[in-house]
């Protein structure tokens, strides 16, 4: 199988196959994503890659920031892709080696990943949150990929879970807002200009002309040192992250929430707030049927996520 994870700065082609139900990369290669050539020469250059690394060429998978079009297999305008307008990757790569092809949206793909091969082997009813730099959602339904009317299907960090906050999604007080990447560095740069206006010291900025210096990592480094400012920038995160699990568990009903990136590397910064708030605002029988873990694939996740959605063509 061929894994193409195409991203707004680099691209990776991996091999790979799978083995006594695991899924194993056997060779990888990445390069830069070029955004001064047509994106079918991007697409070409992963193609010249693979065909080093492989003769086999009957599965194919993709995984590309949306949105897109999974059913017709075409690109659709990604904002961290300027330039790949209506781009029909699918259909191009049956013309070039007529085998099965299939496109997937990250987030999508990073859930059949953890499904398939990660913390979610077994269930029926799982949801996956990326919590990276931007917050989206892939959802598995009574065993099965659900992706919505037109490949909309789980962009959770839309939600507003509260009038005032940090943007995300083009929405302050989003999901996104409060539990990204992003979202916590500008949590934590509107509570140290608060403090600092007053004239109180901050741990993890010690300036104003220090904010924009201000990360996910560095607020959680100073938390992890134990300040209570910067666990307070943890606390309101896994506040909102209770909220909004709150309502896809009352929704949805699953059995399993997995959650990658941040939560998996600040799980007890996030965990006691976020429990506290699904015990106040979600159905008591949803929440027991339940488990919320981190995501079991960590620094490949991107290659099982393009490999997953290559098995997914073959089958």
């Amino acid at each position: 199988m061929i894994g193409f994870d195409i991203g707004g700065t680099k691209c990776a082609v991996s091999i790979g196959c799978e083995h006594d139900g695991g899924l194993m990369i056997k060779d990888k290669r990445i390069i830069p994503t070029e955004h001064d050539v047509s994106p079918y020469e991007v697409i070409d250059k992963m193609c010249a890659l693979a065909e080093e690394m492989t003769e086999d060429f009957s599965g194919i998978g993709i995984s590309c920031g949306g949105p897109l079009d999974s059913k017709q297999g075409v690109i659709l305008s990604p904002p961290n892709l300027p330039g790949w307008d209506e781009v029909r990757i699918v259909e191009y790569l049956k013309k070039k080696y007529n085998g099965s092809v299939a496109l997937q949206n990250d987030a999508n793909a990073c859930a059949v990943a953890e499904w398939k091969y990660g913390a979610g082997q077994g269930a029926e009813n799982m949801i996956f949150l990326t919590f990276g730099s931007g917050l989206g959602a892939g959802l598995i339904l009574n065993g099965r990929l659900y992706t919505g009317a037109n490949d909309m299907a789980g962009e959770a960090g839309h939600i507003r879970i509260s009038d005032y906050g940090p943007v995300g999604y083009g929405k302050a007080g989003s999901f996104e807002g409060f539990c990204s990447g992003n979202g916590i560095a500008a949590l934590g740069r509107m509570l140290a200009t608060e403090k600092l206006q007053l004239g109180k010291p901050v741990s993890y900025c010690k300036s104003m002309t220090e904010r924009s210096y201000i990360t996910a990592k560095s607020i959680a480094e100073c938390a992890y040192a134990g300040n209570e400012d910067a666990r307070e920038v943890y606390r309101i995160c896994g506040e909102k992250l209770g909220r909004g699990l709150s309502i896809l568990i009352d929704i949805l009903n699953p059995e399993l929430i997995v959650i990658g990136s941040v939560f998996q590397r600040s799980e007890d910064l996030l965990r006691d707030a976020m429990q506290k708030q699904i015990e106040k605002e979600s159905l008591l029988y949803s929440r027991n049927a339940c488990r919320i873990v981190p995501a079991a694939l960590t620094e490949n996740i991107g290659d099982y996520a393009a490999l997953s959605v290559a098995a997914m063509a073959v089958e």
